[in-house]
């Protein structure tokens, strides 16, 4: 899979590869999605749980009610301690603390109910909000499963994963704290509304001139700092990517002394997103001040108009504690609002993000009816052309004929097409021109799934889950037997290393695994693929990673389990594919020589030169193990 080595020039998808496998810290830019379209489908999400979000309405409405009666109770009490305290100066009488007990109990049972409906609104909007985050992220896994192959080529794993996590979460999070705060603020907003105009209409009036001045604030702040949270989302993403591929290549960061490079890059994208941080935080704070500042000149003109009318008898002095508590708390909502604009900011950049990865275009679904019948595995090239990118063609006209049951050998120097053709014939891309056949069939007219199913495939980079190694066999075939997965053990050569393990067939590993080497990694993936017992198997370089003695092993088992199977084998080392039916020589996308091996030595022709070049430089131990 060399061909894929060089992305830089001309993006080609991989196999599933270890670490982040694409371009450092490097993101497609993406156009801005619309703000109102990204909360419409985010309040559809939420919508679908339109029973418990009745329940925290409702809930979070009456806890307003009852924490917002209780300041005008709250000036009952000041009222009371007040006449008392005028009688005791004139004699007449002093503070009825009957009447005072019977107010604070009041109020006490008012700030409980209070702080129990929002305990309850609370409990349930976190169930809520972690259902979302639930749903997101299986909406998310189910979609990367439906993505076609060149999508994964223009995004580096950390960056998939941001959307997994940091995009989920932050959605998770702001709506956790942006709804509940809206409801309450909401209700909040109408009650201390109703409640002032109860107590005094020109009060009320000079607290409402101040909502236009603080709208227009807000608005211009929301306008200013929304496009710095989708940039500071994006660039959150560049940090995941640069962290994911380097700790992902720890091993070859360190053998090429990449270190310092590599704190260079994290360092520069990590004061990107420091300065688009401070940046859209710094404004986004901005608003608090604002808005305090706002408030306190509400403040003022409600203290010098109630000081006028207790001092004409027009209101109690109780009143007036009531409605100044009231006038506070009329611009805390708007306050609130201000301070979670941030979070809300974020929120829907996240979303936007989320339910951009989500609009992506799927690989189309196939219509076409399923596989009938035994397939033989004859295969048909014919006049294939294609190229990953517009203008830059990888296969030119390529045409072969394969007959079922054959080995037929792929070779060729680097960046000629071998892979690229091996991905054309199981539908990760199609043909942009030209037609593959199976057994006289185009592949295009088969479900994917069901052409996906004749191949097993062993690749040069192993990729291992982690699960035991009965389970990694198991990959392609979850129902076999354990007598079936010891069998394609002993056929791969991989029982013997297997058998010395503590736990054999249990052994828990992983891709990272450093319980068993690269090559008997190699042999578990080759016992996967005959494990499914395939019509047709393909080997990409899938002796490559296991030294020569082992390498002679595979070979041999080979020739038996190849047996009545198609096979498609990419090698860059000739002296492996001497004994294949027929030996395609690719270059720059066209077949160039075809024949058997000792055909394509008498034509003394570009597979001649390749061959005796490896010849030169080392291939006679393997020619005489063999």
């Amino acid at each position: 899979m060399s061909e894929n080595k060089n992305r830089t020039q001309a993006p080609r998808p991989a196999f599933p590869m270890r670490g982040g496998g694409g371009r450092r810290g490097g993101r497609i830019a993406e156009k801005p999605k619309n703000f109102k379209k990204a909360l419409k489908r985010l309040l559809k999400y939420i919508s679908r749980r339109r029973l418990p979000l009745t329940f925290v309405a409702l809930f979070s409405a009456l806890s307003t009610v009852f924490s917002v009666s209780a300041p005008k109770v709250l000036g009952q009490a000041t009222t009371e301690i007040y006449k008392g305290a005028m009688g005791a100066l004139s004699g007449s009488g002093g503070i009825d603390m009957q009447a005072l007990g019977r107010i604070l109990f009041i109020l006490s049972l008012l700030y409980l109910i209070s702080a129990l409906f929002s305990l309850a609104q609370t409990y349930i909007m976190n169930g809520i909000t972690q259902k979302l985050g639930f749903e997101l992220r299986q909406d998310i896994n189910e979609k990367l499963m439906r993505l076609p192959m060149d999508y994964f080529d223009r995004r580096t794993h950390g960056e998939i994963l941001s959307y997994i996590t940091n995009d989920v979460d932050t959605v998770t999070q702001g709506i956790s704290q942006s709804v509940t705060q809206i409801i309450t603020s909401l209700a909040t907003l109408i009650g201390v509304l109703y409640m002032m105009l109860s107590i005094n209409v020109l009060m009320t009036a000079a607290v409402l001139l101040v909502l236009p001045f603080s709208g227009l604030i807000v608005s211009r702040i929301l306008k200013l700092t929304q496009p710095l949270f989708k940039a500071r989302q994006a660039e959150l993403a560049k940090v995941n990517g640069i962290v994911e591929e380097c700790y992902g290549g720890q091993t070859v960061l360190q053998a090429f002394n990449h270190q310092n490079a590599s704190i260079a890059d994290f360092q520069r994208e990590n004061k990107a997103l420091y300065e688009i941080s401070r940046k859209s935080e710094f404004l986004g704070s901005f608003m608090h001040p604002v808005m305090d500042f706002m408030g306190n000149i509400s403040y003022v003109a409600v203290a010098v108009l109630g000081a006028y009318s207790v001092s004409v008898g027009y209101m109690e002095i109780g009143s007036i504690q009531s409605f100044i508590q009231y006038s506070k708390r009329f611009s805390q909502p708007i306050n609130q609002v201000a301070r979670t604009s941030n979070m809300l900011q974020s929120t829907m950049a996240a979303a936007e993000r989320v339910f951009g990865l989500l609009d992506e275009q799927e690989e189309p679904l196939s219509e076409n009816a399923a596989l009938d019948g035994d397939t033989k595995g004859g295969v048909s090239f014919k006049h294939v052309r294609f190229g990953y990118l517009p203008g830059k063609t990888v296969i030119n006209d390529f045409s072969a004929d394969i007959r079922p049951g054959s080995r037929v050998a792929i070779v060729g120097p680097t960046g000629s097409g071998k892979t690229t053709l091996i991905k054309l014939l199981m539908r990760f891309y199609d043909v942009q021109e030209g037609s593959i056949e199976i057994d006289g069939r185009d592949i295009r007219k088969m479900r994917r799934s069901g052409l996906r199913s004749l191949f097993g495939m062993v690749l040069q980079d192993t990729w291992l889950f982690s699960g035991t190694i009965e389970d990694n066999i198991k990959y392609g075939r979850p129902e076999a037997s354990p007598e079936d997965v010891r069998a394609a053990a002993e056929a791969a050569m991989a029982a013997p290393f297997i058998n010395q393990l503590p736990q054999g067939y249990k052994t828990i590993l992983g891709e990272d695994s450093d319980t068993i080497s690269q090559g008997q990694k190699q042999l578990l993936t080759i016992a996967r693929a005959f494990l499914k017992d395939p019509r047709i198997l393909i080997l990409d370089e899938a002796t490559s990673s296991v030294d020569t003695m082992t390498e002679v092993m595979i070979q041999k088992a080979m020739d038996s389990l190849m047996k009545n199977r198609t096979c498609f084998i990419i090698a860059h080392r000739l002296s492996t594919i001497r004994s294949c039916d027929n030996i395609l020589v690719m270059r720059s996308g066209d077949i160039v020589e075809q024949g058997t091996h000792e055909q394509l030595l008498e034509k003394d022709g570009f597979y001649a030169e390749l061959y005796n070049s490896q010849f030169e430089t080392g291939e006679r131990e393997i020619l005489d193990l063999q």
